[in-house]
């Protein structure tokens, strides 16, 4: 169908069941499978980065918050789209295949094997899953952000004039839907995450926790398209966002022409466009600068708010996430956000609103905001909190200058080993506590005429077994973990000082053949009771179990009496090389209540405080301008993390929440000279006045014609005149 065809369709009576039209049940189906979508995606998104694509905590948070920003700016491409050339349904059919092909496009850029020619569970070519990553977000941010001012306005479409009740509570079941979808996808998608799947290799499944997220945003098109036939699709009418800009850039522009001063002044720099806008259009456009104004702050709590998903998730990744029988994954925590969302928000408009009422305290909506972003800057001064306890925790690792080492000692006699300048004992089949950092060569002396000069990479931490060679010791150099262990895993490797090949596995992962006075790869290991499975070449088997927590990393040495059998746990000993999370993921809570409560009070009153000042035909603009905040504090945290370069996580927290503090306090001042107004009345007025506006012109055109048509019989006259003064002279 045309768009001039769609034009001359007459607005249909769809098909009801309770008083509600068919078609809105595709529209809620349909939203419910997008945010579970995009919410499923975004969850894990920042992990991907970090751990698939290798990417530091930085530079992870940065393509992160790109993608955000984005997915915020397109909605007002989305909405000029719509409205003024293809129509909602349109925009949103053609928009979510566009979606659905980048989340299938994300869900193949993290299949491993594509890639994995040696089959070592590594990509050989990174460059090839990064650019199908980047093309996959760029798809969706253009999907999710183009059809989301579009689906909720459709599925008021539905509804006929005289079904006021019923469309408020279609919006309210609309909004229930995006919050299951949120609150169902960040609880699954990190589970299916922390399966472990491929085809030569067995990795975390980002591709399934993708794959979801897309099969999802398929069925959502496949719903939507369903009820086609169902849904009153109004035709394009023009964008008043466009139409507001005119107005505006033709004021700014009329202004800059009569600059001089010879021109009188004007009340306000907007009744510069009367020369070609209505005056109604006019004072609804002063309105909504009014308010636009009040939305220049405001980036700075969205800044803060989406770190939700990237720092506080990195976060999480060094904490212990045992809540006894249950283990939460890093990214589930962000499930908490949703979960006390449910909770805040009735109990703050059926209890604190109220109350605070009854108290005599005037709590303006301004005021709530001001609360709400003051929320907010106390929840990173919580994070930085966590931050440090957290940092105690962790070990130091080298700088790019210099080179840690530790001492593992396989010889069956004490030694007394001297490092550099470091002096200490190792008994038989120990190692030496802490690594020892070194910026150059340094000696190494393990008795009486045994001394060489050791050597150490810039930046390479490894460990150094000192085992029997003949009537001397020697070393074997092996490099160790240089970072926390990949999601919260264990980083778990075996030397071998039995006399015997062993072969060794755990669950599905397979350690190679490690033979006498040699050292296994790591492997990551999950929380929990491990059980390593021993083989010797004649079959005969140990299993070793050993409980796990988060983050960990160990040396397990095979000592020269294991014997195979039931006690053979004890030829077995840990060398512990990092300590495990320590700190319980617990500690998060209050920093996700601080900004969850931040967020009731912030966000449900601004748009309630938006829409109250805004004119009725340009709620629109308003919606775009408060996306477009959203897009603008992503824009923020990119700046921050790329130029602060703050050389501790809990500095850059406390950053941020001064920073909001800060803007807090000009909110605050702004929002005490505001006036609020109401723009139904002075539209009433304009629309009253309207009657006399046009009379009064009507009768200075009348008035314009009649001196027009006397200076044209005058001109006549003259001419006339004129004409015989020629004929008289040429006589």
């Amino acid at each position: 169908m045309t768009d001039k065809e769609e034009i001359k369709k007459p607005k249909k009576q769809c098909a009801t069941v309770l008083g509600y039209p068919i078609s809105i049940f595709f529209i809620v189906v349909n939203e419910f499978c997008e945010r579970f979508s995009y919410y499923g995606m975004r969850a894990v998104l920042v992990l991907y980065f970090k751990y698939f694509l290798k990417w530091d905590d930085d530079f992870a948070t940065t393509i992160y918050h790109t993608f955000v920003a984005l997915c915020y700016l397109t909605p007002i491409l989305g909405a000029i789209v719509a409205d003024s050339w293809l129509g909602k349904f349109k925009t949103i059919v053609y928009l979510s295949i566009v979606y659905a092909l980048g989340q299938v496009v994300m869900a193949v850029s993290a299949i491993h094997d594509i890639t994995d020619a040696n089959r070592d569970g590594t990509p050989d070519n990174m460059g090839f899953h990064i650019a199908l990553s980047m093309v996959g977000l760029l798809l969706i941010a253009l999907g999710t952000g183009g059809i989301k001012p579009c689906v909720a306005a459709f599925g008021g479409d539905q509804f006929a004039d005289d079904q006021e009740k019923q469309r408020s509570t279609f919006f309210s079941i609309f909004y229930l839907s995006i919050n299951a979808g949120s609150l169902l996808s960040t609880i699954i998608t990190p589970m299916l995450r922390a399966q472990e799947c491929g085809i030569h290799s067995q990795q975390k499944c980002y591709p399934l926790a993708f794959g979801v997220p897309a099969a999802l945003m398929v069925v959502a098109l496949i719903v939507f398209i369903i009820g086609s036939g169902m849904y009153n699709k109004t035709a394009p009418q023009g964008n008043i966002l466009v139409k507001v800009c005119k107005c505006i850039g033709f004021a700014i522009k009329n202004r800059y022409r009569h600059r001089s001063s010879q021109y009188p002044k004007r009340v306000h720099w907007m009744d510069w466009a009367e020369e070609k806008y209505d005056k109604l259009l006019i004072a609804q456009v002063k309105m909504v600068l009014k308010v636009l104004f009040l939305y220049i702050p405001l980036p700075m709590f969205w800044a803060l708010f989406d770190q939700q998903g990237s720092r506080w998730t990195l976060q999480a990744t060094t904490m212990d996430g045992n809540f006894g029988a249950l283990v939460i994954q890093p990214d589930q925590m962000q499930t908490v956000n949703p979960i006390l969302i449910l909770i805040l928000v009735p109990i703050m408009d059926s209890v604190i609103y109220p109350l605070i009422s009854k108290c005599k305290l005037n709590f303006t909506p301004l005021k709530r905001m001001t609360v709400g972003m003051f929320f907010a800057a106390l929840a990173f001064v919580a994070a930085a909190l966590v931050q440090m306890q957290i940092d105690k925790t962790l070990p130091t690792f080298p700088s790019s200058t210099e080179g840690q080492v530790k001492f593992l000692n396989v010889v069956n006699r004490t030694l007394d080993v001297q490092a550099g300048t470091n002096e200490f004992t190792l008994e038989p089949y120990t190692a030496n506590n802490d690594y020892l950092t070194f910026d150059q060569t340094f000696d190494l002396n393990l008795g009486p005429g045994i001394s060489y000069p050791i050597s150490l990479q810039d930046g390479n931490r490894s460990t150094r077994v000192i085992i029997q060679d003949g009537d001397v010791p020697r070393t074997l150099f092996f490099n160790d973990m240089k970072s926390k262990p990949e999601d919260g895993a264990n980083a778990i490797r075996f030397f071998n000082s039995y006399n015997s090949t062993v072969n060794i596995t755990v669950g599905k992962l397979d350690y190679e053949a490690i033979v006498y006075n040699n050292m296994s790869v790591y492997a990551n290991v999950p929380q929990g009771n491990a059980h390593f499975k021993i083989v010797n070449d004649a079959g005969v088997e140990c299993i070793y179990s050993q409980e796990l927590g988060f983050g960990s990393s160990y040396t397990l040495l095979i000592l020269p009496n294991f014997t195979f059998g039931e006690y053979c746990h004890q030829g077995i000993k840990q060398v512990l090389d990092i300590e495990p999370n320590t700190f319980h993921m617990a500690w998060q809570i209050p920093q996700y209540f601080l900004m969850t409560a931040g967020e009731v009070v912030f966000s449900v009153t601004g748009l309630e405080f938006s829409y109250s000042q805004a004119p009725s035909n340009m709620k629109s603009v308003l919606q775009a301008g408060w996306l477009l905040t959203v897009a603008v504090g992503n824009i923020i945290v990119l700046i921050v993390a790329e130029a602060a370069k703050l050389p501790d996580q809990w500095a850059e927290y406390i950053l941020f929440a001064s920073l909001l503090v800060l803007v807090c306090i000009i909110f605050a001042i702004m929002a005490y000279f505001y006036t609020y107004t109401d723009p139904a009345k002075i539209e009433a007025e304009f629309s009253r006045n309207e009657p006399e506006d046009k009379k009064r012109k009507s009768l200075e055109m009348s008035r314009k014609d009649s001196l027009e048509q006397s200076k044209e019989r005058r001109e006549s006259s003259d001419s006339s005149s004129d004409e015989d003064e020629c004929k008289q002279t040429k006589i």
